[in-house]
Protein backbone atom coordinates (compact mmCIF):
# COMPACT_ATOMS: atom_id res chain seq x y z
CA UNK A 1 0.00 0.00 0.00
CA UNK A 2 3.09 2.56 0.33
CA UNK A 3 5.26 1.69 -2.94
CA UNK A 4 7.85 4.50 -2.07
CA UNK A 5 8.35 2.72 1.29
CA UNK A 6 8.54 -0.57 -0.37
CA UNK A 7 10.58 -0.63 -3.12
CA UNK A 8 12.82 2.21 -2.38
CA UNK A 9 12.71 2.75 1.81
CA UNK A 10 16.05 1.93 3.41
CA UNK A 11 16.41 0.70 7.35
CA UNK A 12 13.69 -1.96 7.51
CA UNK A 13 14.41 -3.46 11.38
CA UNK A 14 15.31 -7.27 10.84
CA UNK A 15 13.20 -9.67 12.81
CA UNK A 16 13.97 -10.91 15.66
CA UNK A 17 13.43 -14.80 16.28
CA UNK A 18 10.72 -13.88 19.09
CA UNK A 19 8.94 -11.95 16.14
CA UNK A 20 9.51 -14.60 13.86
CA UNK A 21 7.87 -16.79 16.82
CA UNK A 22 5.00 -14.70 17.83
CA UNK A 23 3.83 -14.54 14.30
CA UNK A 24 4.19 -18.27 13.81
CA UNK A 25 2.46 -18.42 17.23
CA UNK A 26 -0.71 -16.58 15.88
CA UNK A 27 -0.72 -18.81 12.63
CA UNK A 28 -1.06 -21.74 14.39
CA UNK A 29 -3.35 -19.92 16.67
CA UNK A 30 -5.75 -19.58 13.80
CA UNK A 31 -5.53 -22.93 12.40
CA UNK A 32 -6.66 -24.29 15.58
CA UNK A 33 -9.53 -22.06 15.91
CA UNK A 34 -10.56 -22.98 12.36
CA UNK A 35 -9.62 -26.78 12.37
CA UNK A 36 -10.03 -28.10 15.64
CA UNK A 37 -13.01 -25.14 17.41
CA UNK A 38 -15.09 -24.81 14.58
CA UNK A 39 -14.76 -27.59 11.28
CA UNK A 40 -15.61 -30.55 13.34
CA UNK A 41 -18.67 -31.77 12.91
CA UNK A 42 -19.69 -32.19 16.76
CA UNK A 43 -18.95 -28.58 17.09
CA UNK A 44 -21.50 -27.46 14.40
CA UNK A 45 -24.06 -29.83 15.97
CA UNK A 46 -22.57 -28.17 19.60
CA UNK A 47 -22.00 -24.49 19.16
CA UNK A 48 -25.11 -21.64 18.21
CA UNK A 49 -24.74 -20.65 14.06
CA UNK A 50 -23.87 -17.13 15.43
CA UNK A 51 -21.16 -18.53 17.74
CA UNK A 52 -19.72 -20.87 14.60
CA UNK A 53 -19.70 -17.78 12.51
CA UNK A 54 -17.92 -15.62 14.80
CA UNK A 55 -14.90 -18.34 15.89
CA UNK A 56 -14.62 -19.05 12.17
CA UNK A 57 -14.05 -15.24 11.62
CA UNK A 58 -11.55 -14.96 14.39
CA UNK A 59 -10.01 -17.52 13.21
CA UNK A 60 -9.27 -16.78 9.87
CA UNK A 61 -8.09 -13.04 10.93
CA UNK A 62 -5.73 -14.49 13.05
CA UNK A 63 -4.34 -17.10 10.24
CA UNK A 64 -4.11 -13.67 7.43
CA UNK A 65 -3.73 -10.84 9.01
CA UNK A 66 -2.29 -11.77 12.46
CA UNK A 67 -0.09 -14.67 11.28
CA UNK A 68 0.62 -15.09 7.44
CA UNK A 69 0.75 -11.36 6.74
CA UNK A 70 3.42 -10.77 9.68
CA UNK A 71 5.19 -13.61 8.84
CA UNK A 72 5.32 -12.50 5.20
CA UNK A 73 6.54 -8.93 7.03
CA UNK A 74 9.42 -10.29 8.63
CA UNK A 75 10.32 -12.41 5.64
CA UNK A 76 10.27 -9.57 3.76
CA UNK A 77 12.51 -7.15 6.17
CA UNK A 78 14.62 -10.10 6.75
CA UNK A 79 15.80 -9.55 3.42
CA UNK A 80 15.93 -5.39 4.09
CA UNK A 81 12.57 -4.23 2.62
CA UNK A 82 10.83 -2.11 4.89
CA UNK A 83 7.29 -3.71 4.76
CA UNK A 84 5.84 -3.48 8.37
CA UNK A 85 3.29 -5.35 9.92
CA UNK A 86 -0.15 -4.83 9.00
CA UNK A 87 -1.36 -4.97 12.27
CA UNK A 88 0.59 -3.15 15.26
CA UNK A 89 -0.92 -4.53 18.61
CA UNK A 90 -4.22 -3.35 18.16
CA UNK A 91 -5.27 -4.08 21.62
CA UNK A 92 -2.81 -1.77 23.14
CA UNK A 93 -5.45 1.50 21.65
CA UNK A 94 -5.85 3.75 24.26
CA UNK A 95 -8.63 5.29 21.78
CA UNK A 96 -10.81 4.76 19.33
CA UNK A 97 -8.86 7.20 16.98
CA UNK A 98 -5.88 5.08 17.76
CA UNK A 99 -6.99 2.17 17.17
CA UNK A 100 -8.33 3.03 13.66
CA UNK A 101 -5.22 5.06 12.51
CA UNK A 102 -2.49 3.43 14.29
CA UNK A 103 -3.04 -0.23 15.26
CA UNK A 104 -5.51 -2.03 12.72
CA UNK A 105 -4.95 -2.50 9.05
CA UNK A 106 -2.33 -0.58 8.62
CA UNK A 107 -2.48 -0.83 4.82
CA UNK A 108 -6.35 -0.15 3.98
CA UNK A 109 -5.60 2.99 6.87
CA UNK A 110 -2.47 4.63 4.26
CA UNK A 111 -4.95 4.10 1.54
CA UNK A 112 -7.87 5.53 2.77
CA UNK A 113 -5.40 8.26 4.46
CA UNK A 114 -3.85 9.13 1.25
CA UNK A 115 -6.29 9.18 -0.97
CA UNK A 116 -9.38 10.26 0.72
CA UNK A 117 -8.61 11.98 4.32
CA UNK A 118 -5.73 14.03 3.04
CA UNK A 119 -7.81 15.49 0.24
CA UNK A 120 -10.56 16.62 1.63
CA UNK A 121 -9.09 18.23 4.72
CA UNK A 122 -8.35 21.42 3.20
CA UNK A 123 -11.59 21.74 1.35
CA UNK A 124 -13.63 20.29 3.85
CA UNK A 125 -12.04 20.53 7.28
CA UNK A 126 -11.12 17.52 9.44
CA UNK A 127 -14.39 17.06 11.38
CA UNK A 128 -16.06 16.31 7.66
CA UNK A 129 -13.18 14.67 6.13
CA UNK A 130 -13.38 12.07 8.74
CA UNK A 131 -17.00 11.89 8.43
CA UNK A 132 -16.28 10.95 4.77
CA UNK A 133 -12.77 8.93 5.01
CA UNK A 134 -15.35 6.13 7.30
CA UNK A 135 -18.37 6.81 5.24
CA UNK A 136 -16.45 5.79 2.25
CA UNK A 137 -15.10 2.49 4.19
CA UNK A 138 -18.06 1.62 5.69
CA UNK A 139 -19.74 1.69 1.77
CA UNK A 140 -17.11 -1.17 0.77
CA UNK A 141 -17.70 -3.18 3.39
CA UNK A 142 -21.03 -3.23 2.61
CA UNK A 143 -20.10 -4.23 -0.78
CA UNK A 144 -17.94 -7.37 0.25
CA UNK A 145 -19.91 -7.84 2.79
CA UNK A 146 -24.15 -7.21 2.36
CA UNK A 147 -23.69 -7.77 -1.43
CA UNK A 148 -22.73 -11.34 -1.06
CA UNK A 149 -24.83 -12.10 1.82
CA UNK A 150 -27.61 -10.64 0.11
CA UNK A 151 -28.80 -8.92 3.29
CA UNK A 152 -28.09 -6.19 5.99
CA UNK A 153 -27.59 -3.54 3.55
CA UNK A 154 -26.01 -0.18 5.25
CA UNK A 155 -25.07 -2.18 8.81
CA UNK A 156 -21.75 -1.90 7.70
CA UNK A 157 -21.30 1.33 7.00
CA UNK A 158 -23.90 2.40 9.97
CA UNK A 159 -20.85 0.76 11.85
CA UNK A 160 -18.18 3.04 10.19
CA UNK A 161 -20.03 6.08 11.27
CA UNK A 162 -20.71 5.18 15.03
CA UNK A 163 -17.08 4.97 14.57
CA UNK A 164 -16.18 8.58 13.40
CA UNK A 165 -18.58 9.68 15.88
CA UNK A 166 -16.49 7.77 18.65
CA UNK A 167 -13.62 9.78 17.46
CA UNK A 168 -15.11 12.99 17.00
CA UNK A 169 -16.94 12.36 21.03
CA UNK A 170 -13.16 11.28 22.21
CA UNK A 171 -11.26 14.27 21.02
CA UNK A 172 -13.92 17.06 21.97
CA UNK A 173 -13.80 19.45 25.15
CA UNK A 174 -15.99 16.98 26.84
CA UNK A 175 -14.49 13.38 26.01
CA UNK A 176 -10.75 14.77 26.92
CA UNK A 177 -12.00 16.36 30.17
CA UNK A 178 -13.38 12.70 30.67
CA UNK A 179 -10.02 11.26 29.54
CA UNK A 180 -11.57 9.29 26.82
CA UNK A 181 -9.04 9.43 24.53
CA UNK A 182 -5.92 8.19 26.69
CA UNK A 183 -5.40 5.70 29.86
CA UNK A 184 -7.80 3.40 30.91
CA UNK A 185 -10.99 5.13 30.59
CA UNK A 186 -9.71 5.56 26.70
CA UNK A 187 -9.24 1.51 26.83
CA UNK A 188 -12.32 1.06 27.57
CA UNK A 189 -14.20 3.47 25.75
CA UNK A 190 -12.27 2.18 22.66
CA UNK A 191 -13.48 -1.19 23.37
CA UNK A 192 -17.13 -0.55 24.24
CA UNK A 193 -17.38 1.34 20.56
CA UNK A 194 -15.72 -1.42 18.65
CA UNK A 195 -17.68 -4.40 20.15
CA UNK A 196 -20.99 -3.31 21.10
CA UNK A 197 -21.87 -2.53 17.70
CA UNK A 198 -19.93 -5.58 15.77
CA UNK A 199 -23.24 -6.79 14.86
CA UNK A 200 -23.62 -4.04 12.42
CA UNK A 201 -20.46 -5.01 10.99
CA UNK A 202 -20.36 -8.63 10.58
CA UNK A 203 -24.60 -9.37 10.74
CA UNK A 204 -26.52 -12.04 10.43
CA UNK A 205 -27.20 -12.21 6.68
CA UNK A 206 -23.54 -12.57 6.53
CA UNK A 207 -23.17 -14.93 9.78
CA UNK A 208 -25.92 -17.58 8.01
CA UNK A 209 -25.02 -16.83 3.98
CA UNK A 210 -21.43 -16.44 4.12
CA UNK A 211 -19.54 -17.48 6.73
CA UNK A 212 -21.06 -20.76 8.20
CA UNK A 213 -21.53 -21.94 4.67
CA UNK A 214 -18.00 -21.45 3.97
CA UNK A 215 -16.85 -23.07 7.32
CA UNK A 216 -18.93 -25.86 6.08
CA UNK A 217 -17.24 -26.27 2.55
CA UNK A 218 -13.84 -25.71 4.05
CA UNK A 219 -14.00 -28.38 6.57
CA UNK A 220 -16.58 -30.94 4.71
CA UNK A 221 -19.11 -30.59 7.01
Amino acid sequence: MDPDRFLFGSGAKRPTISEWAFAAAKLVAGLVTLFVVVLAPSQHDALAPWLVGWTGMLGVVMVLHFGLFHLLSCGYRRGGTSAVPIMNWPLASQSVAEFWGQRWNLAFRDLAHRWLFRPLVRPLGPAAALWLAFLASGLVHDVVISLPAGGGYGLPTLYFLVQATAILVERSRWGRAAGLDRGLRGRLFCLAMLLTPCRLLFHVPFLENVVNPFLRALGGV
